[in-house]
C-alpha cells in the first residue's frame, strides 16, 4: 500500500497519537509532537516548555470561548428581556390604553408607557389616533384620487402629456412630480429592497404619492415625503396610511417645510437656536464661530422626520413620541442628536461638521438617543418651545 506524503511506517509517534483523546487539528498542537525520528530529540527543557506554551493556548482559548458564552448569554438575557416588556406592554395598550383612548392618552401612566416606544403591533393604531384625521379623508376618498393618479399615469404612457389642466398646478409641475415620483421610490430605503421596482411595497408607495399630489396638487410631490409614506406603509393598511400621510403633511411645520415658506421655515430654525443655545452653549458658540446653520442639517431630518437620517427602527420610536408631542419633539430630537455628538462636533471644522450631520453614524442606539434627548429640556427660562416659537413667527 502507498503511504501520504510526509508520513512514514516506521514513525514511533504513530502508535501513540492513537492514544491521544483528540487528533490535534492545527499546528499550535504540533509542539507536543516528538521530533520526527531522523531528527535529534528534543531536550527536557524544551519539551517542557513546549507543554507549558501549549497549556498556556489552551488555556486563552478556554478564556475566550467562556466570554464569547457569557456575552452570549447576557445578549439572550437581554433580548429576552426587551420581549417580555414589549409583550406586557401589547397587553396594556390592547386591554387598557385603545378602547379608552381619549380619556387615557394624556394620562402620566400612558405617557411613560409611550416614552419607552410603542410595540411594534400597535404602533400603526397609537400613531392613527394621534396624528388624527382633521382632513375628514376616508378610503372611498383616497380611491378616488388613487383612481385619478392612475388615470394620469395612463394618459402620460399612452400620449407623454396629460388631458387635465384644472387642478391647479400646472403641466410642467405635475409631470416633474410623477418623474420625482417615480426617481425617489428608488431610492426609498434602499436596504430593505421592498420598495424599489418588483419590491412587495413598490406599487403601494406608488399608489399613496400619487393619490397624494393628485389631492393636494398645490403642494404637489417634494424630495423626501417618500420616506415619511414609507414609513406609514410598513405600520398600516394602505388607506390608512394615505390618511395619516395627508394629516401629517398639514401640520403647520410639515406645511411650512414641504411648501418651502422660507420666512417660515427661519422662524422655525430661530426658535430651535433659542434651545440650543440654551442646552449645549459649547457647541453652540463653535457652530456660530464656523457659520454652521441649522438649515444645514435641519431641514433634511425634519423633511424625513428622521426616517433618512437615523436607523429606521429609532426612527420609528422618534415618530412614536413625535406623534405623542407634536412638532417640538422633532426639533428636540434634533437637539439630542446634537449632545450624543457633541465632543466629536466640537473637534471638526464647518465642512466636516456639515458632513457628519447629514451622513450620522449608523450605529445610533436608540436607548443612548433618548437619553441625550431626555437630557434636553424645552425650556427657555420657564417659556415652553411653543411659546417661543410663536413669539418668533409674530415677529415679521
Amino acid at each position: 500500500t502507498e503511504f501520504e506524503a510526509g508520513t512514514s511506517p516506521t514513525q514511533p509517534q504513530q502508535g501513540r497519537r492513537k492514544n491521544l483523546e483528540f487528533e490535534p487539528l492545527s499546528t499550535t498542537a504540533l509542539i507536543l509532537e516528538d521530533r520526527p525520528a531522523n531528527l535529534p530529540a528534543k531536550s527536557v527543557e524544551e519539551a517542557q516548555r513546549h507543554r507549558q506554551e501549549y497549556d498556556e493556548m489552551v488555556a486563552e482559548a478556554k478564556k475566550r470561548e467562556l466570554k464569547e458564552a457569557q456575552r452570549k448569554r447576557k445578549e439572550m438575557k437581554e433580548r429576552f428581556k426587551q420581549e417580555e416588556s414589549i409583550a406586557n406592554a401589547m397587553v396594556v395598550w390592547n386591554n387598557d390604553i385603545l378602547p379608552n383612548w381619549e380619556n387615557m392618552r394624556n394620562t402620566r401612566r400612558v405617557r411613560e408607557l409611550w416614552w419607552q416606544g410603542l410595540p411594534p403591533n400597535v404602533r400603526g393604531k397609537v400613531w392613527s389616533l394621534a396624528i388624527g384625521n382633521e382632513l375628514n379623508i376616508t378610503p372611498e376618498l383616497y380611491e378616488i384620487f388613487l383612481s385619478r393618479a392612475k388615470e394620469r399615469w395612463r394618459s402620460f404612457s399612452e400620449t407623454g402629456s396629460e388631458t387635465e389642466a384644472d387642478d391647479g398646478a400646472s403641466l410642467a409641475d405635475r409631470e416633474s412630480s410623477l418623474d420625482l415620483i417615480k426617481l425617489d421610490i428608488s431610492r426609498t430605503f434602499p436596504p430593505l429592497f421592498i420598495f424599489q421596482k418588483g419590491g412587495p411595497y413598490h406599487d403601494l408607495l406608488h399608489s399613496v404619492l400619487g393619490a397624494y399630489t393628485c389631492y393636494r396638487p398645490d403642494v404637489g410631490y417634494v424630495q423626501g415625503m417618500s420616506f415619511i409614506a414609507a414609513v406609514l406603509i410598513l405600520n398600516l393598511e394602505e388607506a390608512d396610511a394615505f390618511i395619516a400621510f395627508a394629516n401629517l403633511l398639514n401640520k403647520p411645520c410639515q406645511l411650512a417645510f414641504f411648501r418651502v415658506d422660507h420666512d417660515l421655515m427661519l422662524k422655525y430654525f430661530a426658535a430651535f437656536e433659542v434651545f440650543f443655545e440654551e442646552n449645549l452653549p459649547r457647541l453652540f458658540n463653535h457652530f456660530q464661530s464656523s457659520n454652521l446653520t441649522p438649515d444645514l442639517y435641519l431641514i433634511d431630518w425634519i423633511f424625513t422626520l428622521y426616517s433618512k437620517s437615523l436607523p429606521l427602527d429609532v426612527a420609528c420610536r422618534v415618530w412614536d413620541v413625535f406623534c405623542r408631542d407634536g412638532e417640538e419633539f422633532l426639533f428636540r430630537t434634533g437637539l439630542g442628536i446634537l449632545r450624543l455628538y457633541e465632543d466629536v462636533l466640537l473637534q471638526l471644522d464647518f465642512i466636516r461638521s456639515a458632513q457628519f450631520l447629514t451622513r450620522l453614524p449608523e450605529d445610533i442606539g436608540s436607548d443612548r438617543l433618548f437619553a441625550c434627548i431626555a437630557a434636553a429640556p424645552m425650556l427657555n427660562g420657564n417659556r415652553k418651545w411653543s411659546q417661543v416659537s410663536s413669539s418668533k413667527q409674530k415677529k415679521t
